[in-house]
C-alpha cells in the first residue's frame, strides 16, 4: 500500500510518499518538491559485540540521471561524494544525531539518493527532511521528527526555500532545522547582516520547521511502525557515586594544570593512580576478586567524572585554563613571513594555530564545477587541512575527511562575502589553511588567518572577517556562554556555535548542539558575546596589518584589464585561433577573452603583459578621420586600390586621390604589397573607410616647409 502526504511550503507542494520504492528497508520515503525528489532508505543491524557507541551512517548521492546528465571525465559512472555531497551529508547527520537514546547502539544507516534535479531546487533540504521521516516511520527510537528549511533573503524580504536564481542575488543562505520546541542546527552564510536579523530569520524558519514536522506526523500516523525499546545498560550508579566520593575533590588541580597536553597527562596520571587503587591489574596468573569492579568500566566512570568537573567548573564561573567566560585566549600573529608565497599569515590563538597561504592564479586556474546544476567556474577556493600532528596524535593521511571539507566550506563562506568583484580583481584565489596546533576553534583560526593572508597578498578586502568558536555548558536553570571555546570544552559542552564576520555584521554562522533545544534568549546572548569577542580580535588582527598591500606580491601573475568591443573578438583571436596564439608566444603573455569583449591579460612581468596589450590595441584600434596612416596596398581595381592601415582594416584610395595630377591607370602609380602612406579622409554610413595618398603627400609637403 502506497501511503502519501502533501503540504504546501514557501508556494510549492511538499509531498512524501511510502510504501512504493524501498520496502525492504526498515524505513523508506520517496520526497518531491517541484520537480526535485529524493528517495531516502533507513536500515538498522544488530549491535556489534563490545561496542560503547551509536554507530549511525549517512549518505548522500546526487544521481546525475536526476538532471538528465551524463558524467563528466573519463570514468562515466558516479564515484567519489563530492564536495557537495559530502557537505550535504553533514547537514543530514547533524540533527538527527543527537535525537537518539544514549543506550541504543544497533548499527543504523541513513541513505539518501536524488532521482530527480529540476536545477532550481536545491535537494539537499529534501534529504534532511527525507532521512527524518525515514527514521520516524522505521523501528528506530528517533526522537523526532525533525524539520529543515532554506530561508534566504530578496530585496529585504525572506524567502522560504529559494530557488538557485533566487539565491544569485540572496543576501543570506540559512539553513535551519529543528524539533517542534527548538532549534538545533544552524548553518549560515551572509552579506554582513545583523545579529538581529539573522535571530529574525532564524525565527522565521522555526515557524516554517513546525509545517515539516506537520507533515511528518501526518506520515508516521498512517505506516509509522512500533519503536524499539533499547535495553537500558546496567546500572553503574552506586559505584559512580563511591567513586565520587573518593576522587572528585581531586580532579579540579589536575583540570586546572596549564597546558593542553600537560592537561590531558596530569588527567591520565591522576585517572591510572584511581584505577590501581579501585581496580588493580591482577599479577600473573591470579584472578580478580570477586568483588572488584571491571577496570574497563572503572575506567570510563572516572572519565564521565572528570567531564562533570569541568562542567561544574564552567558553571561556578572559572574554566579549566583559568579565563572567564568571555576571555579570549592570548593571541600572536605574524604575515609576509613565507618569502616566495603571494600572500602569508601565521594565526595563533591560545594552543590553536593555523599556517595560512594565499595563492593568485589566472582565469585557467579556476575550478570547473560539475553537478546537478550547471557547469559552474569557481574563482575562489579554500582547503583546510587537519593533519594529525596538530593534536599530537598519528593517523594515515589519506585525503580529507567530511570534518575537513565542512570546516573549510564554513570558512569559505565567512570570507566570500569580502572579497573583491572579479572585473576589479580578476585573479583565481586560493587559500589553504594548515592546522598545525589545535585546540578548540581551528575552523576560526582559519577565518583570522585566511583574513590577515588575504591582505598580506593585496587583495582588497572590503573589510576584514574573523571567526570565533562559542560553547554553552547547561545543568537545569543554570547555563554558561563561552568564548573561544577549548576542544575539551567542545567535548563536554552542550553547544558549539561557530560566528564569523565583519565589523558590520555577520558572514558565515554554524550552530549544532547536543542538547534538545536552545532558547531564542541563550542565542541572542551567544551572538552578542561573539560580537564582542570578533572585535577585539579584529581589532588585534589590525595591529598586525592594518590594510590590504597596495601591490601584490612579485611573483604573483601581473594582469591588465583592457575592453574591446564584442564584434572586435574574432579579430584578435584571428582564424582558428591563429592571432591570439601568435601574441602569447611572441610575449609569454596568457590572454583570456569573454563574450563581453573584457580582455584579461596575464604574464609573469609586467613588459610582458604591457607588449601584449600594445598588440591587441594595434589590432582593435579605430581609424580615425583626419589621420594619417602607412598601410599595405593589399588589392588593386579599376577605380583604386584598397590600403589595410591597421590589421583587418582595409580602406579604398579612390583614384582620384592616388597623386596630385591625373592618373590614367592604378597600376602606373602602386603595385600589391607597396607599403604607403594615406591619410583618412572620412567613414560613410556604412563604415567604409575613404583614403587618399594626395593629402597624405600635401601634408607632409606642409610640414616641411
Amino acid at each position: 500500500m502506497i501511503y502519501k502526504v502533501e503540504k504546501t511550503i514557501g508556494g510549492r507542494t511538499l509531498s512524501i510518499e511510502s510504501g512504493r520504492i524501498g520496502r525492504q528497508a526498515h524505513g523508506a520515503v520517496l520526497i518531491s518538491y517541484a520537480d526535485t525528489a529524493v528517495f531516502c532508505a533507513v536500515t538498522l543491524a544488530d549491535p556489534r559485540e563490545g561496542i560503547d557507541f551509536f554507530p549511525l551512517t549517512v549518505d548522500y548521492r546526487e544521481k546525475t540521471f536526476a538532471a538528465g546528465k551524463i558524467p563528466g571525465g573519463f570514468f562515466k559512472r558516479e564515484g567519489r561524494p563530492t564536495t557537495k555531497e559530502i557537505l550535504t551529508c553533514r547537514l543530514i547527520d547533524r540533527p538527527i544525531r543527537p535525537l537518539f537514546p544514549k543506550e541504543f547502539q544497533m548499527d543504523t544507516s541513513v541513505q539518501c539518493m536524488v532521482v530527480s534535479a529540476d536545477q532550481q531546487n536545491d535537494s539537499d533540504i529534501l534529504a534532511m527532511i527525507a532521512a527524518s521521516a525515514a527514521l520516524s516511520i522505521s523501528e528506530a527510537p528517533f526522537l523526532g521528527p525533525t524539520g529543515s528549511v532554506r530561508i534566504g533573503l530578496v530585496d529585504g524580504e525572506f524567502v522560504i526555500n529559494p530557488t538557485w536564481t533566487e539565491l544569485a542575488s540572496s543576501d543570506l543562505d540559512l539553513v535551519v532545522s529543528g524539533t517542534r520546541d527548538a532549534v538545533t542546527m544552524v548553518e549560515a552564510g551572509a552579506n554582513e547582516l545583523s545579529e538581529e536579523k539573522v535571530l529574525e530569520a532564524i525565527d522565521f524558519a522555526h515557524e516554517v520547521i513546525k509545517d515539516v514536522i506537520e507533515i511528518q506526523d501526518q506520515l508516521v500516523s498512517q505506516c509509522g511502525r512500533s519503536k524499539l525499546k533499547p535495553e537500558p545498560g546496567p546500572d553503574h550508579s552506586a559505584l559512580k557515586a563511591e567513586l565520587k566520593g573518593k576522587y572528585y575533590h581531586l580532579m579540579p588541580d589536575a583540570l586546572r594544570t596549564v597546558g593542553k597536553l600537560e592537561r590531558k597527562q596530569a588527567t591520565k596520571e591522576l585517572i591510572t593512580k584511581c584505577l590501581d587503587e579501585v581496580a588493580p591489574e591482577p599479577e600473573d596468573g591470579a584472578e580478580l576478586p570477586a568483588d572488584q569492579p571491571e577496570r574497563r568500566l572503572v575506567k570510563s566512570l572516572l572519565g564521565e567524572l572528570t567531564d562533570e568537573v569541568e562542567r561544574g567548573m564552567i558553571l561556578d564561573g572559572t574554566r579549566t585554563d583559568g579565563r572567564s567566560h568571555t576571555d579570549i585566549r592570548e593571541l600572536a600573529m605574524e604575515v609576509g613571513f613565507l618569502p616566495r608565497v603571494h600572500g602569508s599569515a601565521l594565526f595563533t590563538r591560545g594552543e590553536t594555530q593555523s599556517i595560512c597561504t594565499v595563492t593568485l592564479g589566472t582565469r585557467s586556474d579556476e575550478q570547473i564545477i560539475d553537478g546537478l546544476g550547471e557547469e559552474v567556474k569557481e574563482k575562489f577556493m579554500l582547503h583546510y587541512n587537519f593533519p594529525s600532528y596538530c593534536v599530537g596524535e598519528t593517523w594515515p593521511n589519506r585525503g580529507p575527511k567530511r570534518r575537513e571539507i565542512g570546516h573549510g566550506a564554513l570558512a569559505t563562506r565567512a570570507l566570500r562575502a569580502v572579497l573583491p568583484d572579479k572585473i576589479e580583481f580578476p585573479y583565481t584565489i586560493r587559500i589553504v589553511s594548515d592546522i598545525t596546533e589545535s585546540n578548540g576553534s581551528s575552523s576560526m583560526a582559519t577565518v583570522c588567518g585566511g583574513t590577515l593572508a588575504l591582505m598580506d597578498a593585496g587583495v582588497k578586502i572590503r573589510q576584514p572577517v574573523a571567526g570565533i568558536a562559542m560553547g554553552l555548558v547547561v545543568e537545569g536553570d543554570r547555563h554558561a556562554i563561552l568564548s573561544d571555546i577549548l576542544g575539551s570544552e567542545d567535548h563536554n559542552g552542550d553547544m558549539d556555535f561557530k560566528v564569523a564576520g565583519s565589523q558590520q555584521g555577520i558572514t558565515a554562522l554554524q550552530m549544532d548542539i547536543k542538547v534538545s533545544g536552545v532558547s531564542k534568549e541563550v542565542m541572542t546572548q551567544a551572538l552578542a558575546q561573539a560580537k564582542e569577542g570578533r572585535i577585539h580580535l579584529l581589532r588585534q588582527m589590525l595591529k598586525t596589518l592594518e590594510r590590504p598591500r597596495e601591490e601584490v606580491s612579485p611573483y604573483a601573475p601581473k594582469f591588465i584589464t583592457i575592453q574591446i568591443r564584442p564584434e572586435q573578438i574574432g579579430i584578435v583571436i584571428g582564424p582558428g585561433g591563429k592571432m591570439i596564439k601568435a601574441i602569447q608566444e611572441e610575449t609569454g603573455a596568457t590572454i583570456d577573452i569573454e563574450d563581453t569583449g573584457l580582455v584579461n591579460i596575464w604574464a609573469t612581468s609586467v613588459a610582458g603583459a604591457r607588449k601584449a596589450e600594445e598588440k591587441i590595441g594595434a589590432l582593435t584600434e579605430e581609424v580615425t578621420p583626419g589621420r594619417g596612416y602607412e598601410g599595405k596596398v593589399v588589392s588593386i581595381k579599376d577605380f583604386g586600390c584598397f590600403v589595410e592601415v591597421l590589421p583587418g582594416q582595409e580602406g579604398l584610395v579612390h583614384v582620384s586621390e592616388l597623386g596630385s595630377g591625373y592618373v590614367a591607370k592604378v597600376s602606373d602609380v602602386v603595385s600589391i604589397g607597396d607599403i604607403i602612406k594615406v591619410k583618412c579622409i572620412g567613414i560613410d554610413n556604412q563604415g567604409r573607410i575613404k583614403l587618399s595618398k594626395k593629402a597624405a603627400e600635401e601634408q607632409e609637403a606642409s610640414a616641411a616647409k
